[in-house]
């Protein structure tokens, strides 16, 4: 199991650095990862975002895209089936073992 914990004291090319291998990772791997939600609650969260594991997105005519906030990662909850984000700088730790 690999482990990786941002540190309060990043500053931005460190977070960016940190957004596109969270990125990386997931697009490899399923990963948990534990965050600060907007509300203060921490939330953990069982992710992805590798092709073969993505169900289909159904599309609704009418229906707005919803935009993600450029410091923020869209992720397939796997636990859930749906589709959740998070904000990069909220993020405390990620779990993942590769060729899970």
């Amino acid at each position: 199991m690999t482990e990786c914990s941002p540190t309060a004291n990043w500053q931005d090319p460190e977070w960016n650095t940190f957004h596109t291998w969270i990125e990386g990772v997931l697009k490899t791997t399923t990963a948990t990862v534990t965050f600060t939600k907007k509300d203060g609650s921490e939330r953990v969260m069982k992710c992805t975002l590798d092709p073969e594991l993505l169900s289909a997105i159904t599309v609704v005519e009418g229906k707005r895209e919803r935009k993600i906030p450029e410091h923020s990662i869209a992720v397939y909850d796997t636990d859930i089936k749906e589709w959740r984000s998070f904000v990069v700088k909220s993020v405390k730790n990620i779990k993942f073992a590769m060729g899970e």
